[in-house]
């Protein structure tokens, strides 16, 4: 059984380069490509594929969020985090967001391989050089002990903290949310007001440090 994946991933050369590794497998067929978070979400939902490879640090949406509404929309679909950054903070939100396994780009094609397998047979899927830390860290915070700082903010508030951030208008990112200026604008403040940030700079700022945009 051919296993189908959308390739999420915004270096166009890392792309091109996981694509012939997976060409590679006769086993797996890449069914849609996308360099931004958005596009994906638009690519999950025409090509339903049973596999995105999910970058992590992409544009218009970040892929953490980008996997939330994957998952919402779709929970069969599998979410397989490969990225650069082994940061504790990273992994647990993408494990919270829903991710079924994660990979660091340093891996070797064989773990590629094997992580979409497993994931293709119902397990999760950790690299080897994702530390116990992390996991137990994770555990808490499903649990419920704790509330972690990145859960202040509803989806629609970090989407539109990481667009402020990516230097977007108002206008621009109601028209890309398909949303109204006011909405927008009250998103922003809220956010605000959750964060106990009152300017735009500080905004942007959490949102480079919690790893909501590309930028920084």
């Amino acid at each position: 059984m051919r296993t189908t994946i959308l390739l999420v991933e915004d270096h166009h050369l890392v792309r091109q380069g996981i694509h012939a590794l997976l060409k590679a497998l006769p086993e797996m067929e890449v069914v849609g490509e996308a360099a931004d978070g958005r596009t994906a979400l638009q690519l999950a939902g025409e090509c339903r594929p049973d596999v995105v490879i999910m970058d992590i640090g992409i544009p218009k949406l970040n892929g953490i969020d980008a996997t939330r509404h994957i998952k919402d929309r779709n929970p069969r679909i599998k979410v397989l985090a490969l990225s650069m950054d082994s940061d504790p903070l990273v992994v647990r939100q993408m494990l919270l967001a829903g991710a079924d396994g994660y990979l660091l780009k340093e891996c070797m094609a064989d773990e590629l391989a094997a992580a979409i397998r497993a994931l293709r047979e119902g397990k999760k899927f950790l690299s080897a050089d994702i530390s116990g830390v992390v996991v137990d860290d994770y555990l808490d915070a499903l649990s419920g002990r704790r509330m972690m700082p990145e859960e202040k903010l509803t989806l629609r508030e970090r989407e539109v903290l990481q667009l402020l951030a990516e230097e977007h208008s108002i206008k621009e990112i109601a028209a890309m949310l398909n949303i109204s200026d006011r909405t927008v604008d009250s998103h922003k403040r809220k956010a605000m007001e959750k964060l106990g940030i009152y300017t735009l700079v500080g905004l942007i700022k959490y949102a480079i440090r919690n790893k909501l945009t590309t930028l920084g």
